[in-house]
């Protein structure tokens, strides 16, 4: 071996200083890989023992959500403070059923693997934030007469955006792709916020008639148009008009008046509930139409579209959408002079590999 080559090998080995250096470094290295699994260990102990302590961390990723959310439960806690004070104990199940409510959004953006717009979360938590504590505990359903008609448009908006959301994955899914229309995605949205709302008076008739209370607020309505009335049973219609009291007597002998008209029991309320139910469907399924046959190309329509998480990484980098796919000019087969050119090229690489290598040996030798 020259001398050369054993001054070259001693340059090489590094120090003594350095040697200590890099094993203090690979040292720290080491340790603070330690404390992350440390701390990723706790955190999935938090998670294990306290699921909403996750759900939480997940609204947590939304800065405008979450503080929406913290203001809101701030409020609810110290609605639940004062009403075990006050020994309301119906009040104090709401505000339990509230705080558990808000979890709901971000149970199913980590179930389904989905991302909500900051948007359709403050609308969700604003609208149980309402229909809970607003509704129930303030009486706003009694006190104000439009509260129930303006909650169900909501709902019905968000059942429809919570359909769209479910079919348009299966839309865009890697292996169960079905290729549907907008028009079709629209229908299908509609049509599920729908069922959901027809689903909700189920429960509200079932829960009037169970367990006596009234969700279906009761109607006092001046006009009646029956068949029941008909003294010949030949089902002609009797229409009594321009009702101001209603006497009712009870088995007891307790005698019950109604200002106004007649009790209208449920009914009334139940079809104003699904029209307006209705109504918030439809807006949503022309915002997601239009959505789905643009392609996530309106800032207005983002607002309220839940998205797939993963779902542009599951393209590749630069690679275009479909939409765009079509849109491009294509690739012209390369011509006999590129063709003769790149020959040339590849040649003379190879000469120039084989000459290095052949220095390459003669240096070894």
């Amino acid at each position: 071996m020259s001398q050369e080559n054993k001054d070259s090998k001693k340059e090489q080995r590094p120090s003594r200083t350095e040697r200590t250096r890099r094993t203090k470094r690979g040292e720290r290295t080491r340790d603070r890989r330690e404390r992350k699994r440390v701390e990723r260990e706790k955190s999935r102990k938090k998670k294990l023992l306290f699921p909403a302590y996750s759900l939480v961390g997940q609204i947590r990723a939304n800065k405008k959500a979450f503080y929406v959310y913290l203001v809101l439960s701030v409020i609810v806690i110290a609605v639940l403070i004062r009403s075990v004070f006050l020994a309301q104990w119906e009040s104090v199940y709401i505000c339990f059923l509230t705080l558990l409510l808000f979890l709901i959004p971000p149970f199913v953006e980590k179930s389904m693997r989905i991302e909500l717009p900051s948007t359709l979360q403050i609308i969700a938590f604003i609208f149980i934030f309402c229909a809970e504590i607003l509704g129930e505990i303030s009486s706003f359903y009694v006190r104000v007469p439009i509260w129930d008609t303006l909650l169900h448009t909501v709902c019905g908006f968000i059942f429809a955006a919570f359909g769209f959301c479910i079919v348009d994955i299966f839309n865009r899914g890697r292996f169960n792709k079905f290729d549907m229309s907008p028009a079709f995605l629209a229908f299908v949205a509609f049509c599920f916020s729908m069922t959901v709302g027809i689903f909700w008076e189920f429960i509200e008739f079932g829960a009037d008639h169970i367990l006596m209370i009234d969700m279906q607020k009761d109607f006092v309505v001046r006009d009646i148009y029956t068949v029941t009335l008909d003294p010949t049973n030949s089902n002609q219609v009797v229409a009594v008009k321009d009702i101001v009291q209603t006497v009712i007597e009870t088995a007891d002998g307790s005698t019950v008046v109604i200002e106004g008209g007649y009790l209208d029991v449920g009914i009334a309320d139940t079809m104003k509930d699904l029209l307006v139910n209705f109504i918030g469907a439809v807006v949503f399924s022309v915002i997601g139409f239009f959505y789905v046959k643009q392609r996530g190309e309106g800032a207005f329509a983002r607002q309220f579209i839940p998205q797939m998480v993963g779902a542009d990484e599951e393209k590749e980098p630069g690679a275009p959408d479909a939409a765009e796919a079509k849109t491009l000019p294509e690739a012209e087969p390369p011509s006999e002079a590129t063709a003769v050119e790149g020959a040339e090229f590849a040649a003379r690489g190879e000469k120039n590999h084989g000459g290095q290598n052949h220095g390459r040996k003669n240096h070894k030798k």
